[in-house]
């Protein structure tokens, strides 16, 4: 008995460990959503949103390192996969979309929802082709599957609405195994060593390209007296237990990883890709130390390449080093990230807002007593267990996250941290929960980034996919209208009149409470971790509630105070 082309391609999936595809039926992709009901290995996750597929799709990439799939019928469907294919391509997380397409006598001539897909993915796909014979069937998927896992990217295949029914070919598609990593190459190695040996201050900027090389990069540190400026993605698995780590650069920095990293005369990168040049110091001996021979230089010059496996190559570079015994950099360093992190910690008692330099903050920051967001991040990171997966949106959440937030245990990260989309923490935390129904998954929510993809709160419910979803509602664009303060403009079309956001959820079948009481904040996550299904919490944070970054400039702060100016005299 012969298979349909679609019952082919859903087997062929789950052969390679497909377990879920994300997406919304429709037309062409009858088919294929009847062969993944007819195969007990693989389950579908209808979604409201197919951009909510995509998301949840990268997720499931990203955390696995394995193919993950989406679907988008006939135009508007695959369309609106695009923004999380994006994310997947910019995080290199390998990810196939099965897009629909007119049938094939219709092809050219401007049908009804007809969108030339080749045309549409060519920027977001290192593959793209069209099925339009069952014979092509083996090679075109093959070719798709393998591409994106060697090229960890997205491939997108076309299926014309007349093929996935057609009768599939006897042959099956064979899929190459993945490549093994290798060690940067011996002179390479030889050269980085006559670097490191020779003397100057070292600090380390480590990004998630290291994740798997933690003794390693461990090792390095203690043997160069190097503190480790670690990046927002190298936090998972590079951050907990490390008493070299002196948290992020950037924006979501603090002083002393800016300092360790303007006080060093040689800088190495492993594994990063930080792309933002202004954080970069400038007058060092740069080594770079990446898989992936285009990341080097891009960012920052570099005086001297390794392009290799992060682990294999340490592994080769380590026994050519000498332990220092000048430690006073990397002491300093330390010193500094624990004198700042202790003065944050001390943000989050809600007693130092009673004291006098708290009351006098209060008075311009935080005049109606609202939930600051530093102790939602805080008392989320106390409750949630120390294998929990945690998502956040882009903007003011991701900043707590970072700050307060410990990737301790086996916790895992993700987010749209390259593409720096809106609306990806609940999709991908759906994405996440479903790899397994009993690992705690937290998101968090910005209420721009929740709103604009609500609908799929329902998807949790339908699925049983238990959630736990933190709102920061401050009822803004708070990142937005930091870019806009900073700059000396006064916020405009950054408030948003939200609704009860908990109710919504509960009107949607979830768990929910609306915590408005800084008092109530500690027990209403203990109770949202004490649910057994989808739960929200709505938090109605402080807007003005600022992240000032490391090195503020004169120019920022003028940006502010004129803002500020403006604002007073508009309300006036």
């Amino acid at each position: 008995m012969s298979t349909s082309v679609a019952a082919h391609v859903v087997s062929s999936l789950a052969s390679v460990g497909v377990t879920q595809v994300w997406g919304v039926v429709g037309d062409a992709l009858n088919p294929f959503t009847d062969a993944v009901r007819l195969d007990d290995r693989v389950e579908w996750v209808g979604v409201r949103h197919e951009e909510a597929a995509a998301f949840a799709a990268s997720a499931q990439a990203q955390l696995t390192g394995r193919l993950a799939v989406c679907m988008g019928t006939v135009g508007p469907g695959s369309i609106h996969l695009l923004n999380g294919l994006y994310d997947a391509k910019k995080s290199h997380a390998p990810v196939l979309a099965i897009c629909g397409q007119v049938p094939r006598a219709e092809i050219g001539t401007n049908f009804f929802q007809e969108v030339d897909n080749d045309r549409l993915f060519a920027d977001v796909a290192v593959w793209t082709g069209t099925l339009t014979s069952p014979e092509q069937l083996p090679h075109l998927l093959s070719q798709a599957v393998d591409a994106a896992v060697a090229r960890r990217g997205v491939a997108v295949l076309t299926v014309p609405g007349d093929v996935g029914g057609l009768d599939g070919p006897d042959e099956a598609a064979r899929f190459a195994p993945p490549a093994a990593p290798v060690a940067a190459p011996e002179e390479q190695v030889a050269r980085a060593a006559d670097i490191l040996t020779s003397g100057g201050d070292v600090t380390l900027l480590v990004g998630c390209g290291a994740r798997d090389a933690r003794d390693q990069v461990l090792r390095l540190a203690d043997t160069l007296a190097a503190p480790m400026v670690v990046t927002l993605k190298g936090k998972e698995g590079l951050e907990r237990d490390n008493p070299f780590q002196v948290g992020q650069s950037g924006l979501i920095g603090n002083p002393a990883a800016a300092h360790a990293l303007d006080a060093c005369d040689v800088l190495v990168l492993v594994g990063t890709d930080f792309p933002y040049r202004d954080w970069y110091p400038t007058g060092k001996t740069v080594l770079q130390l990446d898989a992936d021979a285009s990341h080097v230089g891009r960012r920052t010059t570099v005086d001297h390449a390794l392009v290799g496996d992060a682990a294999l190559t340490l592994d080769a570079l380590l026994p050519r080093l000498e332990r220092r015994d000048d430690r006073k950099h990397l002491d300093r360093a330390v010193k500094e990230f624990g004198v700042w992190h202790a003065a944050q910690r001390r943000l989050l008692d809600p007693a130092h807002d009673r004291s006098l330099l708290g009351r006098v903050r209060s008075r311009f920051d935080n005049p109606d007593e609202r939930i600051r967001p530093e102790a939602v991040a805080a008392a989320v990171d106390a409750a949630a267990p120390d294998d929990t997966i945690f998502t956040s949106d882009t903007g003011m959440s991701t900043a707590w996250l970072a700050r307060f937030v410990e990737m301790r245990g086996t916790r895992r990260l993700v987010g749209s941290y390259n593409l720096g989309s809106m609306a990806d923490a609940m999709p991908m935390a759906l994405g996440a929960q479903a790899l397994d129904r009993t690992r705690p998954v937290v998101a968090f929510c910005g209420d721009g980034g929740l709103m604009m993809l609500l609908g799929d709160l329902r998807t949790a419910v339908t699925y049983e996919l238990p959630v736990v979803l933190v709102v920061f509602d401050n009822a803004s664009l708070g990142m937005v209208r930091l870019e806009q303060e900073q700059g000396g403009l006064p916020r405009f079309g950054t408030d948003l009149d939200n609704p009860d956001i908990a109710a919504v959820a509960v009107a949607m079948g979830l768990a929910a409470r609306r915590v408005e009481d800084p008092a109530a904040l500690e027990e209403a996550v203990a109770w949202a971790f004490a649910q057994d299904g989808p739960v929200l919490l709505d938090v109605v944070t402080n807007p003005d509630e600022v992240a000032i970054p490391p090195k503020p400039t004169v120019s920022q702060g003028w940006g502010f105070a004129i803002a500020k100016s403006k604002e007073v005299l508009e309300s006036r």
